[in-house]
């Protein structure tokens, strides 16, 4: 199989966060890993980017860690990207973000993406 691949959206550099927990338990795992947040910058040495749009395509998978009035308006973007997974994490889904990325054609999976993958966010300490 390819390489597998992750846009984390809402990466941080905050280790307490589970956007980091994300990019630290993709990178264990051996995928490649590209962390999204506004701001830029570097997280567990990969030069963030700054929206889903710089993320190079296809991907296996987006993850996102955003507030759901944050993610809703990424949902477009997102769709844009033709991920094979979208996974909406504990406390980024609402309703209506799940709503629009259905109708965007995206399938959201709502569960941890961390989990999905075979290990816990608890593997990945502050």
């Amino acid at each position: 199989m390819p390489d597998k691949s992750v846009a984390v959206i809402g990466a941080s550099s905050d280790r307490s966060k589970f956007g980091k927990k994300a990019v630290r338990a993709h990178i264990a795992q051996g995928w490649t890993v590209y962390p999204v947040h506004p701001k830029g910058g570097n997280i567990e040495g990969l030069d963030a980017c700054t929206s889903i749009t710089d993320v190079p395509t296809p991907l296996t998978r987006v993850a996102m860690y955003v507030p759901a009035q944050v993610g809703v308006t990424l949902i477009p973007d997102i769709a844009a990207a033709k991920p094979e997974e979208f996974f909406v994490n504990p406390g980024a889904e609402s309703d209506e973000l799940i709503a629009a990325a259905k109708e965007a054609g995206l399938d959201p999976i709502q569960a941890c993406a961390i989990v999905d993958i075979g290990t816990s966010p608890a593997a990945f300490p502050d």
